[in-house]
């Protein structure tokens, strides 16, 4: 659906919204397309959950980032994903079967819950422990936030 579609009813600056999250990219170097709609990320959970117990987590993570927050590519659709699993060194069919036989649905079910129980309303989100900070941050704010879950600053 179209983000406005997605907060039909509600105050919300779309526009402004995304003028933001460009900024805080830019200042983070990060890549950030023109994304006009959002798309149901459920099976993309399921497959990176996949991913992650073939030690291709991080990559695919970045795979499907890249896809949706960059390309505004439709990360619901299987197709999509096998793809993106695919392109970083994945079995295709292996894949496919992920996605067909949806084996890993109870532990996004289980991550879905524990996000509740947290509070988490958003993406990205940061949990360490029991504290969690929600949505893109500025560096001030995250470090302020590691400091607060006692995370000590790196000696060099």
């Amino acid at each position: 659906m179209t983000l406005e579609e997605l907060f039909a009813g509600r105050n919300y600056d779309i526009a402004k919204s995304k003028l933001k999250l460009k900024q805080v990219a830019d200042e983070l170097g990060l890549p950030l397309g023109p994304r006009e709609k959002t798309y149901n990320s459920r099976l993309a959970q399921e497959l990176a959950k996949w991913a992650e117990s073939q030690e291709k987590g991080d990559a695919y993570h970045e795979a499907v980032f890249h896809a949706y927050f960059v390309d505004g590519k439709n990360i619901a659709k299987a197709d999509e994903l096998v793809s993106l699993a695919r392109s970083i060194g994945l079995p295709e069919k292996e894949a496919k079967s992920v996605l067909e036989s949806r084996r890993y649905k109870e532990a996004v079910n289980a991550d879905w819950s524990r996000s509740h129980e947290l509070g988490i309303t958003g993406v990205p989100t940061f949990v360490i422990g029991n504290q969690a900070t929600v949505g893109f941050q500025p560096y001030e704010a995250l470090e302020q936030f590691l400091k607060s879950c006692g995370v000590e600053k790196r000696k060099n």
